[in-house]
């Protein structure tokens, strides 16, 4: 007899994944993929980044499992641990960026981005989303990432705050400024 995954509650899926039942974590992916996607290429702008990004959250949400309180929501829960690797990320670049300019031209090997659109991805909306996405990912982090967890996650007030470390208030507030500089730039853009 095989059980019905897709029935489960988040709490019975991490326990029954400590146990060793690789099928109730392979749900959890299932179910929280999308939204931890969405979550990564908000911060970091970049769909390839954003994927290492997912696996390094889940990979850690996996090694992390046992701390899970089964009375807070998965989604926050996952969401705070892909903030922090965005977060990671983003040092991480800023040192390669300082570092790079420590090395001598030579040992330098040239990035060509594309800023084309592909043809496939020709659509007008498509455009102006990888555009809104772009002007997200230049915001300051404490900017950003209320904004993402509220308005493309649908985390509650409450819940972004406890994925931030924040008040309630203080997410409001940033949540305000995020959206007056993100029309800024997109007007200016």
């Amino acid at each position: 007899m095989s059980l019905d995954w897709t029935a489960l509650s988040d709490g019975e899926l991490a326990a029954l994944s400590i146990a060793g039942r690789q099928a109730a974590f392979a749900e959890i992916v299932r179910r929280y993929r999308q939204p931890v996607f969405r979550l990564a290429r908000a911060c970091v702008g970049e769909a390839d980044e954003a994927l290492d990004l997912v696996q390094e959250t889940f990979v850690a949400a996996y090694q992390a499992l046992p701390r899970y309180d089964a009375q807070r929501a998965m989604k926050a829960w996952l969401s705070t641990i892909a903030i922090n690797k965005c977060r990671d990320w983003a040092r991480k670049r800023a040192v390669r960026r300082f570092l790079s300019f420590a090395l001598p031209i030579d040992s330098q090997t040239e990035a060509i981005v594309d800023d084309q659109v592909p043809i496939d991805d020709g659509v007008a909306d498509r455009q102006e989303l990888d555009r809104v996405t772009r002007a997200i990912s230049t915001l300051p982090a404490n900017l950003k990432e209320p904004l993402v967890l509220r308005t493309i996650e649908g985390l509650s007030q409450a819940e972004t705050a406890e994925v931030l470390g924040i008040s309630q208030k203080a997410v409001e507030t940033r949540l305000y400024r995020a959206r007056a500089r993100l029309m800024e730039k997109l007007n200016a853009g």
